[in-house]
C-alpha cells in the first residue's frame, strides 16, 4: 500500500512538473494604449463654425486594449494569437463599428519560414507603409484623405508573412472582407462575403519590402471586390455593388534616416470601380521626423490627394506635431494641421471623427493637444 502511495506521489510530482514546464513555454500578455485629447477645427459646415471636441477615433494613435499570447511547440515552431479591441475613450465605447475585437482577432503558427494566421487582421497595405508613413494613423495624416489607409484590415482572412534577411514578403486572402457598414466604421462597406459567388467581398493583398539599418523600400497591392445588392434596405457602401467591381490600391514607398532625422515618402495609386465620377486617384505623401532630444520628437508632413480626369476635386494637407515623452510609457503631444480644398472638394483636415467637413472649396485648420499612455 505504501509502495502504491509512493508511486502515486512520484507520478503526481512528475505530472505537475510537466504541467509547469508546459506552462513555462506559454505566455499571455495584456497590452493597451490610451490616447485622448482635445481638438479645435475651424470652418465646419456651411456656417463655417468652430468645432471643439474630443476626437473619438485617434489622437496620435488609436486607443486599444488587447491580449496576445504564444506557445512554444518545439523545433522553432510557435502557436500565436491576438485579440485586440479598438476603444473610443471619449465615450467609453468600441471602435471599428462597435466590434469587441475590431482591430485584430487571429490565431496562427510561426517559425523559421514565417507566420501563417487566420482571422480578422491587417492586410499587406498596412504593413507596407508602416515605416514610410511617419505620422501613421494620426489625427491629421493620410487617413484624413483616405480612410482606407489606417483601416487596412480584412475579416475572414488568411495571411502569410515572412522575413528573410532584409527582405519581407507577405500576402492575404479574405473569404469575406467586411461585415460592418460605413456608418459606424470609417472604412466599412457591409460586404461580409462567404457566399456562393466566388468573387463577392473577397480581398487579396501582397507585399514586397526590403529594409536595411538606414533605408528601406516597399511595394504592395490591395484589392477589394464588391457584391450584388439585394432587396432594400440592403446596401453596399462605397459603390461596389457588383462582384466584378474592384477597389484597388497600389502602394510604393521608401524611407531613409541619418542620425536623428528620418524621411519617408510614398505614393498610393487607387482605382475604385465603385466611384463612377472619380475612380482614379493618387495619394502622395512626404514626411520627416527629427529626434530633437531623447524626450522630444518633432515630425510633420505634406500630403495631397489628386484625382485623374476630374477637375477641382483635389485636396492638400500639411501637418506639424511635437511629442514629449514624460517616461517610457507616457507622452504628451500637440499638433496642428491645415487642408486646402479645391472648388468641389470638402475633405476635413481631421480624421478623428465624422461631422467636421467644411463646405466645398473651403480650407480648414485644426489644433490638438493630448496625452498618450502605453501599457
Amino acid at each position: 500500500m505504501n509502495h502504491e502511495l509512493g508511486r502515486c506521489a512520484v507520478a503526481s510530482a512528475l505530472l505537475f512538473a510537466a504541467a509547469g514546464a508546459v506552462q513555462a513555454q506559454s505566455t499571455v500578455q495584456v497590452f493597451g494604449l490610451i490616447d485622448l485629447g482635445v481638438e479645435s477645427v475651424t470652418n465646419v459646415g456651411a456656417g463655417r463654425g468652430t468645432l471643439t471636441r474630443m476626437p473619438s477615433l485617434t489622437g496620435e494613435l488609436p486607443s486599444r486594449l488587447g491580449l496576445r499570447g504564444s506557445e512554444d511547440l518545439g523545433g522553432g515552431l510557435k502557436a500565436n494569437f491576438v485579440l485586440e479591441a479598438g476603444l473610443t475613450v471619449d465615450a467609453g465605447g468600441y471602435a471599428q463599428g462597435g466590434r469587441p475585437w475590431g482591430r485584430q482577432a487571429l490565431v496562427g503558427l510561426s517559425g523559421a519560414l514565417g507566420s501563417l494566421s487566420f482571422g480578422r487582421q491587417y492586410t499587406m497595405l498596412f504593413w507596407s507603409i508602416l515605416d514610410a508613413d511617419l505620422l501613421g494613423p494620426n489625427l491629421y495624416s493620410t487617413g484624413s484623405l483616405d480612410a482606407g489607409v489606417p483601416n487596412a484590415r480584412a475579416d475572414n482572412a488568411i495571411a502569410y508573412k515572412g522575413t528573410f534577411g532584409g527582405l519581407t514578403v507577405g500576402a492575404t486572402w479574405s473569404l469575406g472582407r467586411d461585415a460592418v457598414n460605413a456608418g459606424p466604421s470609417p472604412a466599412g462597406t457591409n460586404c461580409p462575403g462567404e457566399s456562393t459567388d466566388s468573387r463577392a467581398c473577397r480581398e487579396v493583398s501582397w507585399m514586397l519590402k526590403y529594409d536595411t539599418p538606414t533605408w528601406g523600400l516597399a511595394l504592395a497591392d490591395d484589392r477589394q471586390w464588391g457584391r450584388a445588392v439585394g432587396a432594400a434596405p440592403d446596401a453596399v457602401f462605397g459603390g461596389l455593388n457588383r462582384s466584378d467591381k474592384v477597389d484597388r490600391r497600389l502602394s510604393a514607398n521608401g524611407w531613409a534616416k541619418w542620425g536623428g532625422v528620418k524621411l519617408g515618402a510614398g505614393l498610393i495609386r487607387r482605382h475604385n470601380d465603385g466611384d463612377a465620377v472619380k475612380p482614379k486617384s493618387d495619394l502622395i505623401y512626404l514626411e520627416a521626423a527629427w529626434q530633437a532630444s531623447p524626450a522630444l520628437v518633432i515630425d510633420g508632413g505634406w500630403m495631397t490627394l489628386r484625382y485623374k480626369s476630374v477637375a477641382d476635386v483635389d485636396a492638400t494637407l500639411v501637418a506639424l506635431r511635437a511629442t514629449y515623452s514624460l517616461s517610457r510609457r507616457t507622452a504628451v503631444y500637440t499638433q496642428v494641421g491645415h487642408i486646402a480644398n479645391d472648388a468641389r472638394s470638402a475633405v476635413s483636415v481631421s480624421g478623428g471623427a465624422g461631422g467636421s467637413n467644411p463646405a466645398p472649396g473651403v480650407g480648414q485648420s485644426g489644433v490638438n493637444v493630448g496625452v498618450r499612455h502605453v501599457f
